[in-house]
Protein backbone atom coordinates (compact mmCIF):
# COMPACT_ATOMS: atom_id res chain seq x y z
CA UNK A 1 0.00 0.00 0.00
CA UNK A 2 1.46 3.33 -1.00
CA UNK A 3 1.77 5.91 1.77
CA UNK A 4 -0.18 9.04 0.80
CA UNK A 5 1.46 12.43 0.87
CA UNK A 6 -0.47 15.27 2.44
CA UNK A 7 0.04 18.86 1.41
CA UNK A 8 -1.53 21.84 3.14
CA UNK A 9 -3.51 23.98 0.74
CA UNK A 10 -3.25 27.73 1.17
CA UNK A 11 -6.68 29.30 1.42
CA UNK A 12 -7.75 32.84 0.55
CA UNK A 13 -6.92 35.11 3.45
CA UNK A 14 -4.36 32.73 4.98
CA UNK A 15 -1.87 34.63 7.13
CA UNK A 16 1.73 34.02 6.14
CA UNK A 17 3.67 33.79 9.36
CA UNK A 18 7.28 33.55 10.34
CA UNK A 19 8.76 30.67 12.27
CA UNK A 20 10.38 31.16 15.68
CA UNK A 21 13.21 29.05 17.07
CA UNK A 22 14.17 28.66 20.72
CA UNK A 23 17.68 27.45 21.51
CA UNK A 24 20.39 28.43 23.96
CA UNK A 25 23.67 26.90 25.11
CA UNK A 26 22.39 27.02 28.69
CA UNK A 27 20.45 23.84 27.88
CA UNK A 28 23.74 22.01 27.36
CA UNK A 29 24.63 22.59 31.03
CA UNK A 30 22.18 19.90 32.15
CA UNK A 31 24.83 17.18 32.47
CA UNK A 32 23.33 13.69 32.50
CA UNK A 33 26.63 11.84 32.68
CA UNK A 34 28.37 9.40 30.37
CA UNK A 35 26.28 7.27 28.04
CA UNK A 36 22.92 8.73 29.07
CA UNK A 37 20.65 8.87 26.00
CA UNK A 38 19.24 12.29 26.91
CA UNK A 39 22.55 14.07 26.39
CA UNK A 40 23.67 17.60 25.40
CA UNK A 41 24.81 16.26 22.03
CA UNK A 42 21.13 15.96 21.06
CA UNK A 43 20.73 19.72 20.99
CA UNK A 44 24.12 20.28 19.40
CA UNK A 45 23.07 18.01 16.52
CA UNK A 46 19.76 19.83 16.14
CA UNK A 47 21.25 23.31 16.26
CA UNK A 48 24.02 22.43 13.82
CA UNK A 49 21.40 21.16 11.37
CA UNK A 50 19.15 24.20 11.77
CA UNK A 51 22.03 26.69 11.47
CA UNK A 52 23.16 25.12 8.22
CA UNK A 53 19.68 25.26 6.69
CA UNK A 54 18.75 27.95 4.13
CA UNK A 55 15.82 29.05 6.28
CA UNK A 56 17.92 29.78 9.39
CA UNK A 57 18.38 33.52 8.81
CA UNK A 58 14.62 34.00 8.46
CA UNK A 59 13.86 32.49 11.88
CA UNK A 60 12.70 34.65 14.77
CA UNK A 61 15.18 33.82 17.51
CA UNK A 62 13.70 33.30 20.98
CA UNK A 63 15.85 33.14 24.11
CA UNK A 64 15.13 31.58 27.50
CA UNK A 65 14.69 33.37 30.80
CA UNK A 66 13.77 32.46 34.35
CA UNK A 67 9.98 32.08 34.53
CA UNK A 68 7.61 33.42 37.14
CA UNK A 69 7.20 30.38 39.39
CA UNK A 70 3.45 30.93 39.60
CA UNK A 71 3.19 29.46 36.11
CA UNK A 72 5.33 26.42 36.99
CA UNK A 73 3.01 25.87 39.97
CA UNK A 74 -0.03 25.60 37.71
CA UNK A 75 1.27 22.10 36.92
CA UNK A 76 3.74 21.22 39.69
CA UNK A 77 3.17 21.39 43.41
CA UNK A 78 5.12 23.93 45.48
CA UNK A 79 6.42 21.03 47.57
CA UNK A 80 7.86 19.38 44.46
CA UNK A 81 9.70 22.55 43.43
CA UNK A 82 11.15 22.93 46.91
CA UNK A 83 12.14 19.28 47.10
CA UNK A 84 13.97 19.00 43.80
CA UNK A 85 15.74 22.32 44.36
CA UNK A 86 16.94 21.10 47.74
CA UNK A 87 17.93 17.68 46.43
CA UNK A 88 19.92 19.13 43.53
CA UNK A 89 21.58 21.73 45.75
CA UNK A 90 22.42 18.88 48.13
CA UNK A 91 24.31 17.02 45.41
CA UNK A 92 21.70 14.49 44.28
CA UNK A 93 22.63 12.57 41.15
CA UNK A 94 19.10 11.38 40.37
CA UNK A 95 15.55 12.59 40.91
CA UNK A 96 12.96 10.00 41.92
CA UNK A 97 14.40 7.27 39.69
CA UNK A 98 17.70 6.26 38.12
CA UNK A 99 16.61 7.44 34.67
CA UNK A 100 16.38 11.14 35.58
CA UNK A 101 20.00 12.04 36.17
CA UNK A 102 20.88 15.56 37.30
CA UNK A 103 23.85 17.81 38.00
CA UNK A 104 24.27 20.95 40.16
CA UNK A 105 22.88 23.19 37.38
CA UNK A 106 19.90 21.04 36.43
CA UNK A 107 17.29 22.92 38.48
CA UNK A 108 18.14 26.26 36.91
CA UNK A 109 18.46 24.77 33.41
CA UNK A 110 15.07 23.07 33.71
CA UNK A 111 13.50 26.35 34.82
CA UNK A 112 15.16 28.19 31.93
CA UNK A 113 13.79 25.60 29.50
CA UNK A 114 10.28 26.08 30.84
CA UNK A 115 10.75 29.85 30.82
CA UNK A 116 11.97 29.79 27.24
CA UNK A 117 8.83 27.91 26.24
CA UNK A 118 6.71 30.63 27.85
CA UNK A 119 8.71 33.24 25.90
CA UNK A 120 7.91 31.26 22.75
CA UNK A 121 4.21 31.39 23.67
CA UNK A 122 4.48 35.18 24.00
CA UNK A 123 6.25 35.41 20.64
CA UNK A 124 3.53 33.50 18.83
CA UNK A 125 0.66 35.19 20.64
CA UNK A 126 2.13 38.63 19.88
CA UNK A 127 2.04 37.88 16.16
CA UNK A 128 5.82 38.10 15.79
CA UNK A 129 5.70 34.49 14.55
CA UNK A 130 2.98 32.05 13.63
CA UNK A 131 4.89 28.84 14.31
CA UNK A 132 7.56 27.97 16.84
CA UNK A 133 9.98 25.18 17.67
CA UNK A 134 11.43 24.88 21.19
CA UNK A 135 14.76 23.04 21.07
CA UNK A 136 15.04 22.58 24.81
CA UNK A 137 16.20 20.07 27.37
CA UNK A 138 15.47 18.49 29.72
CA UNK A 139 12.29 17.26 28.04
CA UNK A 140 9.01 17.34 29.92
CA UNK A 141 6.03 15.16 29.09
CA UNK A 142 6.72 12.43 31.67
CA UNK A 143 7.05 14.87 34.59
CA UNK A 144 4.14 14.53 37.01
CA UNK A 145 2.84 17.22 39.34
CA UNK A 146 5.00 15.92 42.18
CA UNK A 147 7.66 13.69 40.64
CA UNK A 148 10.36 13.57 37.99
CA UNK A 149 10.31 10.70 35.53
CA UNK A 150 11.67 9.55 32.20
CA UNK A 151 14.46 12.17 31.88
CA UNK A 152 11.90 14.94 32.64
CA UNK A 153 11.89 17.50 35.47
CA UNK A 154 9.27 20.12 34.52
CA UNK A 155 6.44 19.40 32.12
CA UNK A 156 7.24 22.13 29.60
CA UNK A 157 4.27 21.63 27.29
CA UNK A 158 1.72 21.35 30.10
CA UNK A 159 3.08 24.51 31.73
CA UNK A 160 2.86 26.28 28.36
CA UNK A 161 -0.75 25.16 27.85
CA UNK A 162 -1.83 26.58 31.20
CA UNK A 163 0.18 29.75 30.58
CA UNK A 164 -1.60 30.30 27.29
CA UNK A 165 -4.92 29.97 29.07
CA UNK A 166 -4.03 32.16 32.05
CA UNK A 167 -1.78 34.80 30.47
CA UNK A 168 -3.27 34.95 26.98
CA UNK A 169 -6.87 33.97 27.81
CA UNK A 170 -7.09 31.11 25.33
CA UNK A 171 -10.11 28.90 25.90
CA UNK A 172 -9.07 25.65 24.26
CA UNK A 173 -5.63 24.13 23.73
CA UNK A 174 -4.88 20.95 21.79
CA UNK A 175 -1.76 18.88 22.49
CA UNK A 176 -0.60 16.29 19.96
CA UNK A 177 2.06 13.98 21.40
CA UNK A 178 3.84 11.89 18.79
CA UNK A 179 6.77 10.88 21.01
CA UNK A 180 7.18 7.10 21.02
CA UNK A 181 6.61 7.08 24.80
CA UNK A 182 3.25 8.01 26.25
CA UNK A 183 3.17 11.43 27.93
CA UNK A 184 1.82 10.29 31.27
CA UNK A 185 2.52 13.58 33.02
CA UNK A 186 0.71 15.64 30.41
CA UNK A 187 -2.25 13.27 30.38
CA UNK A 188 -2.59 13.37 34.15
CA UNK A 189 -2.35 17.18 34.23
CA UNK A 190 -5.48 17.51 32.07
CA UNK A 191 -7.33 14.24 32.68
CA UNK A 192 -10.37 15.94 34.19
CA UNK A 193 -10.19 19.03 31.96
CA UNK A 194 -12.39 19.67 28.93
CA UNK A 195 -10.43 22.76 27.86
CA UNK A 196 -7.30 20.81 26.87
CA UNK A 197 -7.51 18.04 24.28
CA UNK A 198 -4.64 15.59 24.73
CA UNK A 199 -3.94 13.16 21.88
CA UNK A 200 -1.06 10.67 21.98
CA UNK A 201 0.32 8.10 19.56
CA UNK A 202 2.89 5.86 21.23
CA UNK A 203 4.36 2.39 21.25
CA UNK A 204 2.37 0.20 23.63
CA UNK A 205 3.12 -1.55 25.85
CA UNK A 206 6.28 0.43 26.41
CA UNK A 207 7.64 2.87 28.99
CA UNK A 208 5.96 4.32 31.04
CA UNK A 209 3.17 1.73 30.77
CA UNK A 210 0.30 4.20 30.54
CA UNK A 211 -1.70 5.25 27.50
CA UNK A 212 -4.13 2.41 26.85
CA UNK A 213 -7.03 3.06 24.50
CA UNK A 214 -9.33 2.92 27.54
CA UNK A 215 -7.77 6.00 29.14
CA UNK A 216 -10.12 8.69 27.84
CA UNK A 217 -10.31 11.26 30.62
CA UNK A 218 -12.53 11.48 33.68
CA UNK A 219 -15.45 13.58 34.86
CA UNK A 220 -15.68 16.79 32.82
CA UNK A 221 -12.58 15.66 30.91
CA UNK A 222 -14.04 12.42 29.65
CA UNK A 223 -13.48 12.17 25.92
CA UNK A 224 -10.79 14.87 25.92
CA UNK A 225 -7.94 12.37 26.27
CA UNK A 226 -7.37 10.25 23.17
CA UNK A 227 -4.75 7.50 23.17
CA UNK A 228 -3.66 5.56 20.10
CA UNK A 229 -1.40 2.68 21.19
CA UNK A 230 0.82 1.61 18.31
CA UNK A 231 2.32 -1.85 17.83
CA UNK A 232 5.96 -2.79 17.43
CA UNK A 233 6.83 -2.49 13.77
CA UNK A 234 4.14 0.05 12.90
CA UNK A 235 5.29 2.84 10.61
CA UNK A 236 4.19 5.60 8.28
CA UNK A 237 1.08 3.86 6.93
CA UNK A 238 -0.37 3.10 10.36
CA UNK A 239 0.42 6.56 11.71
CA UNK A 240 -1.02 8.36 8.69
CA UNK A 241 -4.22 6.33 9.04
CA UNK A 242 -4.63 7.54 12.64
CA UNK A 243 -3.90 11.14 11.69
CA UNK A 244 -6.43 11.18 8.86
CA UNK A 245 -9.23 9.15 10.45
CA UNK A 246 -8.95 10.23 14.09
CA UNK A 247 -6.65 13.16 14.91
CA UNK A 248 -7.61 15.67 12.22
CA UNK A 249 -11.37 15.09 12.72
CA UNK A 250 -10.92 15.47 16.49
CA UNK A 251 -9.12 18.79 16.00
CA UNK A 252 -11.80 20.00 13.62
CA UNK A 253 -14.45 19.15 16.20
CA UNK A 254 -12.58 20.63 19.21
CA UNK A 255 -11.50 23.78 17.35
CA UNK A 256 -8.57 24.74 19.58
CA UNK A 257 -7.20 28.26 19.85
CA UNK A 258 -3.69 26.85 19.35
CA UNK A 259 -2.07 23.48 18.64
CA UNK A 260 0.92 22.34 20.69
CA UNK A 261 3.11 19.39 19.70
CA UNK A 262 5.06 17.15 22.04
CA UNK A 263 7.62 16.56 19.32
CA UNK A 264 9.59 13.46 20.12
CA UNK A 265 11.58 11.83 17.32
CA UNK A 266 12.17 8.47 18.97
CA UNK A 267 9.53 6.67 16.87
CA UNK A 268 12.03 6.89 13.99
CA UNK A 269 13.11 3.52 12.66
CA UNK A 270 16.74 4.21 13.65
CA UNK A 271 16.06 5.15 17.27
CA UNK A 272 17.63 2.82 19.84
CA UNK A 273 14.86 3.17 22.43
CA UNK A 274 11.86 2.02 20.41
CA UNK A 275 10.54 -0.44 17.86
CA UNK A 276 8.44 1.85 15.65
CA UNK A 277 9.43 2.32 12.00
CA UNK A 278 8.65 5.92 11.08
CA UNK A 279 10.60 7.50 8.24
CA UNK A 280 12.29 10.88 8.55
CA UNK A 281 9.82 12.34 6.05
CA UNK A 282 6.85 11.30 8.19
CA UNK A 283 7.57 14.08 10.68
CA UNK A 284 7.28 16.68 7.96
CA UNK A 285 4.02 15.13 6.77
CA UNK A 286 2.55 15.11 10.29
CA UNK A 287 3.44 18.78 10.60
CA UNK A 288 1.88 19.65 7.26
CA UNK A 289 -1.37 17.95 8.27
CA UNK A 290 -1.44 19.82 11.57
CA UNK A 291 -0.67 23.10 9.80
CA UNK A 292 -3.68 22.58 7.57
CA UNK A 293 -5.88 21.84 10.58
CA UNK A 294 -4.51 24.88 12.41
CA UNK A 295 -5.39 27.19 9.53
CA UNK A 296 -8.99 26.10 9.81
CA UNK A 297 -9.38 26.54 13.55
CA UNK A 298 -6.72 28.75 15.15
CA UNK A 299 -5.28 31.12 12.54
CA UNK A 300 -2.47 28.65 11.94
CA UNK A 301 -0.78 28.90 15.35
CA UNK A 302 1.39 25.91 16.28
CA UNK A 303 4.25 25.49 18.75
CA UNK A 304 6.38 22.32 18.93
CA UNK A 305 8.30 21.33 22.07
CA UNK A 306 11.19 18.90 21.85
CA UNK A 307 10.72 15.68 23.79
CA UNK A 308 12.63 12.49 22.92
CA UNK A 309 14.80 11.29 20.05
CA UNK A 310 18.07 9.50 20.71
CA UNK A 311 19.65 8.74 17.34
CA UNK A 312 21.45 12.01 16.70
CA UNK A 313 21.20 12.04 12.90
CA UNK A 314 17.58 10.90 12.85
CA UNK A 315 16.73 13.45 15.52
CA UNK A 316 18.34 16.38 13.70
CA UNK A 317 16.80 15.38 10.38
CA UNK A 318 13.37 14.97 11.96
CA UNK A 319 13.49 18.44 13.48
CA UNK A 320 14.61 19.78 10.10
CA UNK A 321 11.52 18.21 8.52
CA UNK A 322 9.28 20.05 11.00
CA UNK A 323 11.12 23.33 10.41
CA UNK A 324 10.86 22.95 6.63
CA UNK A 325 7.13 22.42 6.95
CA UNK A 326 6.85 25.52 9.12
CA UNK A 327 9.04 27.77 6.99
CA UNK A 328 7.53 26.64 3.68
CA UNK A 329 3.91 26.93 4.84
Amino acid sequence: MAVPLFFAQMRPGTIMGKTAYLYDKIFLAHDTGLSHPECPERLIAIDDKIRSAPYYESLVKVKPSMPDLQYIKTIHTPAYLDRIRQEIEGGAQYLDSMDTEVCPRSYDVALMAAGGCLNMCDTVMSGAALYGFCAIRPPGHHAESDSAEGFCIFNNIAIAARYLQKKHALSRVAIIDWDVHHGNGTQHAFYRDNTVLYISLHQYPHFPGTGSIFEKGDGPGEGFTMNFPMNRGDGDTEYFAIFTSQIIPALNKFRPDIILISAGFDAHRADPLSSINLSTEAYGEFTVMLLDAARQCCQGKIIAFLEGGYHLTALANGVDQVMKAFTEA
